[in-house]
């Protein structure tokens, strides 16, 4: 038998006092593949993030992630998905270790995995230093490890490799790229390189789906017209 879609969201809409963020919004994401969301800011995109991630509730529509339908049983899914928001989520007068560590508590994992975490993105030079002392590319590193320390199936990246240098983003690839073999929502504002690692994409504009379509189906210029 078929796995179940990893996502599936059907007619999905989330307001903030009068103004829909996001409205009939309808997409179903199968196990392993990426889905990547395009749309200028305030499109939606970080919305839709925040919804799948839990942290926000929809307003109508009905929404379904890892099997479970939210928000009735947001509790199920919040320990199975790892964010990488525009925030680090991170406590920034505590080191990087001690967020890890803090983390690696509320999942029940051992300080081997922070370790080993620290050592895959050449943090350990800078691991005992407070964050809020750290440079954007390195915070980005520390954010990414957050987010996949416990080894979730499901990703939801916002511009994940902002701030890195190209030698950064190379040393994150395995932990959050296509290798890493985990369902992936990745919003993005570069067409190419985003319809590039996408099997679905997904056009926001104003809120409201405006593309989508498998991302081999997709020219770069149709994205490009979501920002003019």
């Amino acid at each position: 038998m078929d796995a179940a879609p990893v996502i599936e969201l059907r007619d999905v809409g989330r307001r903030y006092g009068e103004r829909w963020a996001l409205r009939d919004v309808s997409v179903t994401v199968e196990a392993g593949a990426t889905l990547v969301v395009f749309g200028p800011n305030g499109a939606g995109k970080s919305t839709l993030l925040r919804v799948l991630a839990t942290l926000l509730r929809p307003h109508g529509g009905e929404v379904r992630v890892l099997g479970e339908e939210l928000p009735r049983r947001d509790w199920a899914v919040r320990g199975r998905v790892g964010l990488l928001a525009h925030d680090a989520l991170l406590y920034r007068d505590l080191s990087a270790r001690e967020n890890l560590r803090f983390h690696a508590r509320l999942h029940r994992l051992g300080e081997e995995r922070v370790e080993q975490l620290l050592v895959q993105t050449r943090l350990t030079g800078r691991a005992d230093d407070p964050v809020r002392t750290l440079s954007r590319g390195l915070l980005q590193r520390v954010a990414v490890c957050r987010a996949i320390l416990h080894d979730p199936p499901l990703l939801l990246l916002d511009e994940p490799r902002a701030n890195l240098d190209p030698a950064a983003t190379e040393l994150i690839e395995p932990l959050i790229g296509r290798a890493s073999g985990r369902t992936r929502v990745i919003t993005s504002h570069d067409p190419a390189g985003g319809l590039a690692e996408a099997d679905l994409a997904l056009g926001l504009r104003d809120g409201r789906p405006a593309l989508l379509a498998p991302a081999t189906e997709v020219d770069v210029t149709a994205v490009e017209a979501l920002y003019q």
